[in-house]
């Protein structure tokens, strides 16, 4: 009996052995799995290699300790994407001048739908070879007579050359253009200088106090040592400050408006690389136009199905052709749009860029009858109605931050995430949403929460109303030159390159107006009607 227990025993020693050495001997391996998986991070490539763990079953109900934990997880890997690169004089900074743009084989004539790629390789003001890389590039093809253009496909390799790949959509004379819009050390100074302070743009918060009225200072944060009035979402963790007027609740807040503050985080000689001349440098202006042909050799191009709603993205997603967007993944109807939108109610949520969208339906649907909300200003809350054809389209702006000169009412100012929640939804209810613009000058953190909370609130909808219909409409690109510390378009492209991540687990349609307006070469935030015209087009063909 004695030597039954002793062999038992040695026996579960030698198995708990062997099971340590299984479970060691697994752990390394994956760990060196994870390491020969690694891929380099890549401005260009961003939304390739970061994607968020895969989120638990759907809960309505996130903690803020867990949003927390979602932008810092979100945060990191940012600061992976744009790691810091000082320089001590600006003649170790890029040059377009002097950097070398490489057409590969090229030919006399190419063929339409062929690829046809750029190497480019980085050179400092000193004609030194760059050993890194980073720098924010936008590459575009073009025929202005034939009212056509396409981004290019930038990969970046990390060691200061690029591959740029255009896709040759249509026949013709067709230019090619590569901006070198920041160098690296450029971008790394404007991450950093982002995420320092709160203060590039003051808010004035004007209270009723009897027949008069008191200005105070507004910030989402407010280092002062006065008293303050906090407007706080409690759940989402969202808020805004005021200096408390002597005597005045905190509840009279009527009105607001800001303007920019002559404050900089960059150094002198950062900022000399945001001077106008330093900024969207032409790489390839000795290239000539290329010839594309439709060879008789070229194949029969496939019928693509309609665009709808949920189809994955490409890059470039599409090109403009006689003033007209294609996407390559699928092909754009032409439908009518007071048919389209008959029995529909759409909520337009966020910014002037989805106010567009209002005023071209507005403009384009004459039956549509403005309603009178008892609002004032421009950014008033907008409400149009067909009561014939039972159609209902709203615009509502988006929370603070809202920067603007003119005065605006704050009397029923709310998050957009509030909103959805108030939404019952079916499948006749449309919700945009684009966000972006007016978040540019401040930490990108306010920007991640803002996009976590409306992504929330949207899986809550989607739970309770699973048909119905959410569109994210991307940024649009901006003026180049204006304010590039505050509005700059690397801002607005990281801010891009997140919402997409955020949003990628749930079931919602992207409208890439990122894309959209680099084809059509705008350098607008409010782009022409041509381009609004084409935005919504997507949307019609999503809905119906």
């Amino acid at each position: 009996m004695t030597m039954k227990i002793a062999n038992h025993k040695s026996l579960l020693v030698l198995l708990f052995i062997l099971a340590s050495w299984i479970t060691f001997a697994v752990i390394q391996n994956s760990t060196k799995l994870r390491t020969a998986l690694k891929l380099p991070f890549s401005l260009h490539h961003w939304n390739f290699v970061m994607k968020t763990q895969p989120e638990p079953p759907p809960n309505p109900i996130v903690s803020p300790t867990e949003t927390a934990l979602r932008i810092k997880r979100i945060m990191e890997k940012l600061d992976q994407l744009v790691p810091p690169r000082p320089f001590t004089t600006v003649s170790s900074t890029t040059s377009a001048t002097h950097s070398r743009a490489t057409v590969l084989s090229p030919r006399d004539t190419y063929c339409r739908g062929d690829r046809l790629d750029v190497l480019l390789e980085m050179g400092d003001h000193l004609g030194r070879r760059k050993e890194y890389g980073g720098d924010f590039l936008r590459a575009r093809m073009s025929s202005p007579a034939l009212k056509a253009g396409a981004s290019g496909k930038v990969t970046d390799f990390n060691n200061g050359t690029y591959l740029v790949s255009f896709t040759l959509f249509w026949e013709g004379q067709v230019s090619l253009s590569v901006l070198l819009i920041h160098p690296s050390e450029g971008v790394s100074a404007l991450w950093r200088a982002r995420n320092q302070g709160y203060d590039r743009v003051i808010f004035t918060g004007q209270f009723n106090r009897g027949t008069s009225q008191v200005n105070t200072d507004c910030a989402l944060a407010l280092n002062s040592s006065a008293e303050l009035c906090e407007y706080l979402d409690t759940r989402d963790q969202e808020a805004f400050y005021c200096v408390k007027p002597p005597n005045v609740p905190c509840a009279a807040l009527t009105h607001m408006h800001s303007k920019n503050k002559d404050v900089s985080y960059l150094s002198k000689q950062e900022r000399s690389l945001f001077e106008r001349s330093n900024v969207g440098v032409e790489m390839m202006a000795k290239f000539n136009a290329i010839t594309v042909s439709k060879c008789h050799s070229e194949k029969t191009v496939p019928v693509k199905r309609q665009c709808k709603f949920g189809m994955a993205s490409t890059i470039p997603s599409g090109h403009v052709w006689k003033d007209t967007w294609n996407p390559v993944s699928c092909s754009l109807a032409a439908i009518e749009m007071k048919e389209c939108l008959r029995g529909k109610f759409i909520y337009l949520l966020g910014d002037s860029t989805i106010r567009q969208w209002m005023e071209y339906f507005k403009s384009s649907i004459n039956t549509l009858k403005s309603v009178d909300l008892h609002e004032s200003g421009k950014l008033q809350k907008q409400l149009a109605v067909d009561l014939n054809e039972n159609i209902n389209i709203q615009w509502q702006r988006h929370s603070y931050p809202l920067i603007g000169s003119l005065t605006y009412s704050v009397k029923e100012i709310e998050y957009i995430a509030q909103v959805i929640d108030r939404i019952g939804g079916e499948k006749n209810t449309i919700i945009v949403i684009s966000l972006g613009q007016h978040f540019r000058p401040f930490p990108i953190d306010v920007f991640i929460r803002r996009a976590l909370n409306i992504h929330d609130a949207v899986q809550r909808l989607l739970l309770r109303s699973p048909e119905t219909v959410v569109i994210i409409k991307a940024e649009n690109i901006r003026e180049m030159n204006v304010d590039v510390e505050r509005f700059s378009d690397f801002h607005g492209y990281i801010q891009y390159l997140a919402l997409k991540d955020i949003f990628q687990d749930l079931n919602v349609g992207i409208i890439d107006a990122w894309d959209i307006t680099i084809a059509y070469g705008t350098n607008n935030v409010h782009p022409p009607q041509s381009v609004v015209r084409n935005q919504i087009n997507i949307l019609l063909n999503f809905i119906c």
